[in-house]
């Protein structure tokens, strides 16, 4: 019982001390201690969402880095090209969520990010259902194709613009042809790519 009245005492004289402090500050500053605690807490959320973007980019570095130890390159053919990202959004497509054909691309499956992510690809030069390798962001599959994307460039599919700048932006990169694609992609042969066993150590999160 006397613990009880201890704690409770101390507890009672902190928050007599905030208050008295926050009266001060609000004095002397003219800010209003409501003001100041939001500008705390906002301060607060800001530090966890940075810190949150950077452990998100650390780990699909890892990722990639991972991955490219566990492939042999070597017995693909290799291709420089100009890489840059998209989203499904109206800043790549002009395209809003709520149109027919909001992530839908050029071969009909859905815009996707994971072990095979769609990717969109000049078709003359790399043909619908190509599988290439692009180091830093893992398996592409041409799946789309773009006004701007001719020769030899690519646009990587990312969820988010965010993604797209903090994870990629624009860069000339070699690429390994995988297979070669035939022309035509379902939904259900990308799904079993991606249900590929092996490649669940890489999944992306």
């Amino acid at each position: 019982m006397k613990s009880i009245k201890m704690w409770t005492r101390r507890i009672m004289m902190s928050l007599l001390f905030i208050g008295a402090f926050l009266t001060t500050f609000e004095t002397i500053s003219g800010v209003k201690a409501d003001e100041l605690t939001k500008w705390v807490i906002k301060q607060y959320n800001q530090r966890e969402n940075s810190q949150q973007a950077v452990a998100k980019n650390i780990n699909h570095a890892n990722q990639g880095q991972t991955m490219e130890k566990s492939i042999d390159l070597s017995k693909y053919p290799k291709k420089t090209v100009v890489a840059t990202g998209y989203t499904a959004g109206y800043e790549s497509t002009g395209k809003h969520p709520g149109h027919p054909e909001y992530g839908i691309t050029y071969s009909g499956v859905k815009v996707k990010r994971d072990h095979f992510s769609t990717i969109a690809a000049d078709l003359n030069v790399f043909p619908i259902g190509t599988i290439l390798y692009v180091p830093g962001y893992g398996y592409g599959v041409v799946a789309d194709k773009g006004a701007a994307i001719k020769g030899n460039r690519l646009d990587l599919y990312y969820e988010t613009v965010e993604d797209v700048y903090n994870q990629w932006g624009k860069k000339k990169v070699d690429v390994y042809l995988v297979k070669k694609g035939n022309g035509t992609l379902t939904e259900e042969e990308l799904k079993k790519l991606n249900e590929n066993k092996t490649m669940e150590v890489f999944r992306q999160r």
